[in-house]
């Protein structure tokens, strides 16, 4: 494994699967009852955008450090992002955070005193972080495993509420259907769980295949959203994110998130959104 986050933290990629996991969060907090969450491809759990990875490629200054200036965002839009921008701090005079959070702090950081996490990583260096990071917080477990190991070992959770986070660095050429083969079988053993699948869209087939597999395996309830900032140029261009079993009030949030996002971030034509019911009403 070769992928390193720390290139490309902060990016609009970040951004977009962040932005969505931190109302996702939020709403399992409404409910007193603890929940649970297991990040399967969980990397260092955050990432210092001054450091020279970062620097090297300053992917994050057409992402997060986008988000310096809100002041075009309605109040709506505001709130809805609030919980996110809360789990990024301060921006410093350059326009970015002095930490950038990954999804295991953001979790952490939005999880109460009764919450629990699992958060695997199998990249050693990247453990070690995370392990680090994260080592006196009661609250959760750090596990040094292949992340669609651990999702097996570990669905359902005793809390029997909770989150799945699958974000693989999709090093491998089959990482789709890697990807899905993993969710299903977690879904079979716990269906009322919510699961976010988060992909780049380079490989189109690959990613037509992935989003049929929730209708033919009779995935209840699969909501998709994606987000392009286009424009010229290499590397990653469109983003998407699969919910299953989406919070009733997630689509039309995630719908003005985006609305907003898709111009704050483009890049040049052909940026923009799109929010698709791959199953259910």
């Amino acid at each position: 494994m070769n992928y390193r986050h720390g290139f490309h933290a902060g990016n609009f990629a970040d951004v977009f699967k962040h932005a969505l996991l931190a109302r996702l969060l939020l709403y399992l907090t409404r409910k007193d009852a603890p929940f649970r969450v297991i990040d399967t491809h969980a990397g260092e759990g955050a990432y210092d955008l001054a450091a020279e990875e970062a620097e090297r490629t300053l992917e994050w200054r057409d992402g997060v450090g986008r988000l310096a200036d809100l002041s075009a965002a309605d109040d709506e839009t505001r709130d809805l992002l609030a919980p996110y921008l809360a789990c990024l701090g301060a921006f410093d005079a350059d326009g970015r955070p002095a930490l950038y959070p990954g999804s295991p702090l953001i979790a952490a950081r939005l999880m109460r005193p009764q919450d629990r996490a699992i958060f695997c990583e199998l990249r050693p260096d990247a453990f070690g972080a995370l392990r680090y990071r994260f080592g006196r917080d009661a609250r959760v477990k750090t596990i040094h495993i292949d992340g669609y190991t651990g999702l097996s070992a570990y669905v359902p959770p005793k809390e029997r509420r909770g989150l799945v986070l699958i974000d693989p660095p999709f090093e491998r050429t089959d990482e789709f259907a890697a990807m899905f083969s993993a969710f299903l079988a977690a879904y079979q053993k716990w269906p009322t769980g919510v699961y976010a699948l988060w992909h780049p869209s380079k490989d189109a087939q690959g990613e037509r295949d992935f989003l049929d597999g929730f209708k033919r395996e009779g995935v209840k309830r699969a909501l998709r959203l994606s987000l392009a900032v286009a424009g010229g140029g290499e590397g990653l261009r469109r983003t998407g994110l699969v919910v299953v079993n989406p919070p009733f009030v997630f689509e039309d949030e995630a719908r003005r998130i985006l609305a907003y996002l898709a111009p704050k971030l483009a890049q040049g034509p052909g940026a923009g959104f799109d929010l698709e019911r791959l199953t259910g009403a």
